[in-house]
């Protein structure tokens, strides 16, 4: 999940912050990092604590090997993975981080659609019938855990991008009842289209895709479709299709539970335009319109039908937890995440049917084990406590940073910061760091002073509009208000500048992201990812030795969630 790139340190967030400007960064290259030598594990198995390229390259190439089988959660892959995550962490001396346990058991569902290729989303308009066929046309499930979906004549109503959002003023479900009906949406949020709503380019929650399955389901829709655009979504159709496909997960459910769809699904561009002629629409302006405040859904002269079965098992699936104690301030945490899972072993492929996972997120394992090691031989030891999470089901919706955050070993309130790598870049050094959620909270300054020294500097998320800070474990952490960073080397690459960063970034997008060919490169120069890891644990080892906790900025939406929880923890 990511992209970002040179957007200097802006002056708003030094002047929250209190801090002079700091200087451009050195064009010249720093110290070089050497590029992976042979591996040399000590004589128990395991690597110097010294954070460095062999190190990383060993855990990567480990973790994404094929033995482990895309690291899919309730699978053999899943125990190969969290023992061999438990044997690193016990080698390097940390302690369990669950009580007495190294394992936080996350309950789950698994629910896998039966005989996808005949499913078919049959549309009645001006008294004829069309199919949209799955894999070519939409991506559908269910939300519900049920083994047994039917829908029969549901009406379609297009409700623009299916938002609530009483702090701007909108509200695209007003006066409509859509109680047994199927909305069609749109991906993203209104300021996509316009900068001057919502947050501008800048995505908010509102135009994700779980938002709009909730806020759905909320209203009472039977079901929910979001029309994709690849531009808007920040990825194509084909990682849509690989995500959705094969089993599907969620949490088991239980009161709090908010209400879920029985229908849950994505249109193709093509196939939506298709839908909304074949009923007498315009697609294109209705787009057009529903980027307007006050704009009115539209009910749609069509009604849908659609039938599907699944086989449903709950399982136990885990969270990984090891802890480096505080020395004098032990119930004051700082928190490293990484996920783990990927999507295991697809036996439909042709080929390579292994997804390895060794970018996304087998860079975030390295880089968790590598800080883990170097603070588990700090000396002298961190004040403040250091928790490292390794995640289950984060590609499944993020569900094992969120029952953590619903279920926390240390309070949310006295949680100072989470620290979340997912993809970092193998593909050389870079002048820049880029801050996914950049503008939102002092964090931004703390990994510009540890930048400093390496002659670099925070730029921006280049997309915002993509979302990317919505699609990583640290969200769940910033909804219960802890500070949070995302950050990965940015594209202004010493050796080819911008256009090589892009390039690289390009084509791992095209062609290895959410695919079996995201392997493991003997062949990566990994002298910037460990620059990066470096700044990381340098941020981690700062605020372990403070007494304050880093704030939200002004206009963050997470603030009063954080002002809340210190507030009860006074009393």
């Amino acid at each position: 999940m990511r992209n970002a790139t040179v957007l200097f340190l802006a002056a708003l967030l030094l002047a929250a912050c209190g801090q002079s400007t700091p200087p451009e960064p050195a064009r010249s290259a720093a110290t070089p990092v050497p590029k992976p030598e042979p591996l040399k594990p000590t004589s128990d198995g395991h690597f110097s604590p010294a954070i460095t390229a062999a190190d990383f390259a060993g855990y990567d190439q480990r973790l994404s090997s094929d033995e482990f089988e895309g690291r899919k959660p309730g699978t053999i892959g899943e125990r190969m993975t969290t023992t061999y995550l438990i044997d690193q962490f016990k080698g390097m001396g940390l302690k369990p981080g669950n009580g007495d346990s190294y394992l936080q058991a996350v309950p789950a569902v698994e629910t896998t659609l039966l005989d996808g290729d005949k499913i078919a989303l049959d549309v009645s308009a001006n008294g004829k019938v069309e199919k949209y066929n799955y894999r070519g046309d939409l991506i559908v499930g269910t939300l519900q855990n049920k083994t047994d979906i039917a829908v029969k004549d549901a009406d379609l109503v297009f409700a623009g991008y299916g938002i609530v959002a009483p702090e701007y003023h909108w509200n695209d479900y007003a006066g409509l009842d859509v109680r047994g009906k199927i909305v069609v949406v749109l991906v993203n949020d209104p300021g996509h289209a316009d900068p001057a709503l919502f947050k501008g380019k800048a995505m908010t929650y509102y135009g994700r895709w779980t938002y709009k399955y909730e806020e759905a389901a909320r209203q009472g829709a039977v079901g929910c479709l979001i029309v994709h655009q690849t531009g808007a979504a920040g990825y194509p159709w084909e990682v849509v299709v690989n995500s959705w496909s094969g089993p599907q997960f969620s949490l088991v459910p239980d009161a709090t539970t908010p209400p879920r769809l029985d229908v849950a699904g994505w249109l193709t561009g093509d196939a939506a335009h298709r839908l909304f002629a074949s009923a007498g629409a315009d697609l294109d302006a209705l787009t057009k319109a529903a980027a307007k405040p006050g704009f009115t859904p539209v009910p749609l002269k069509a009604t849908a039908s659609i039938a599907f079965h699944n086989q449903i098992r709950t399982l136990q699936t885990d969270n990984v937890l090891a802890l480096v104690p505080g020395t004098t301030r032990k119930d004051e945490v700082i928190v490293y995440s990484a996920h783990w899972d990927h999507f295991g072993r697809d036996p439909t492929l042709k080929g390579d049917q292994i997804y390895n996972g060794a970018v996304d997120n087998g860079t975030g394992l390295s880089g968790l084990l590598e800080i883990a090691d170097a603070f588990a031989h700090q000396d002298p030891p961190p004040q403040r406590s250091i928790l490292f999470l390794a995640t289950t089901l984060e590609e499944a919706g993020l569900l094992g940073s969120r029952y953590y955050t619903l279920h926390p070993v240390f309070a949310m309130a006295k949680t100072v910061a989470d620290i979340n790598l997912d993809e970092m870049i193998p593909w050389g050094r870079a002048r820049d760091m880029s801050e996914i959620g950049f503008g939102q909270s002092q964090m931004d300054q703390y990994l510009a002073d540890a930048l400093k020294p390496q002659g670099r500097a925070v730029s921006a998320d280049e997309e915002p509009e993509k979302g990317f800070f919505y699609r990583s474990d640290q969200l769940n952490f910033a909804r219960q208000g802890v500070p949070v960073l995302y950050a990965q080397s940015g594209f202004d690459k010493i050796d080819g500048g911008n256009a090589a960063g892009h390039a690289a970034y390009a084509d791992f997008t095209t062609n290895r992201y959410h695919k079996p060919a995201d392997n493991y490169d003997p062949n990566w120069d990994l002298s910037g990812v460990i620059e990066d890891v470096q700044a990381l644990y340098a941020v981690g080892k700062r605020l372990a030795d403070e007494s304050t906790f880093p704030q939200w900025l002004p206009g963050s939406q997470f603030g009063a969630v954080r002002e809340a929880s210190l507030k009860a923890q006074k009393h």
